[in-house]
């Protein structure tokens, strides 16, 4: 139960950082747009932010709409199955959702971080380590990874109060 209480914390941590980073792409690309339309010099960093930003916001909310199971799903079959099969099929989504996590986005995401910084690769505008940009790889990938583990944990529950995953929360 406190391992739920902390996770709980850093969903809404997890929540407001992409808010905030939401919000900073609406404002940069209303200043791409002002800019570009009514200003007589166009910004030549906003088109690089947004893209960096929009990298960020996609793969974190990735992981936090899987947390809350809003990801695309067919879940009606494993709501016509029997509590036990029902209990093994959550779990087994669970297993195949931890493999990818580790195989693609932490393993993989990690070597391109790695790869990205031994190459002393940086944006062409910002200058900025793209290895700092791809670092959200490999941490929503242990985000994934975490929050598998948990749908993991609490199958009999979710099974046996007839709900996937945070449904409850959505």
């Amino acid at each position: 139960m406190q391992l739920h209480l902390i996770m709980n914390k850093f969903d809404r941590i997890l929540r407001v950082f992409l808010a905030v980073l939401m919000g900073l792409l609406v404002i940069d690309v209303t200043w791409q747009v002002l800019t570009r339309f009514i200003l007589p010099q166009p910004s030549s960093f906003t088109e690089e932010v947004a893209r960096f930003l929009l990298i960020w916001v996609s793969l974190l909310g990735a992981a936090y709409a899987y947390r809350l199971s809003s990801h695309l799903g067919f879940d009606l079959m494993v709501k016509k199955l029997a509590a036990k099969e029902a209990v093994f099929f959550v779990r087994l989504c669970s297993v195949l959702v931890a493999i990818f996590a580790i195989a693609v986005l932490i393993v993989g995401g990690g070597n391109l971080v790695l790869l990205t910084w031994s190459l002393g690769q940086f944006s062409p505008v910002l200058n900025v380590p793209m290895a700092f940009v791809y670092a959200v790889v490999p941490l929503s990938g242990i985000l994934f990874l975490i929050y598998s583990c948990l749908f993991f944990m609490d199958a009999e529950t979710f099974v046996k109060n007839d709900q996937l995953p945070l449904e409850e929360e959505a």
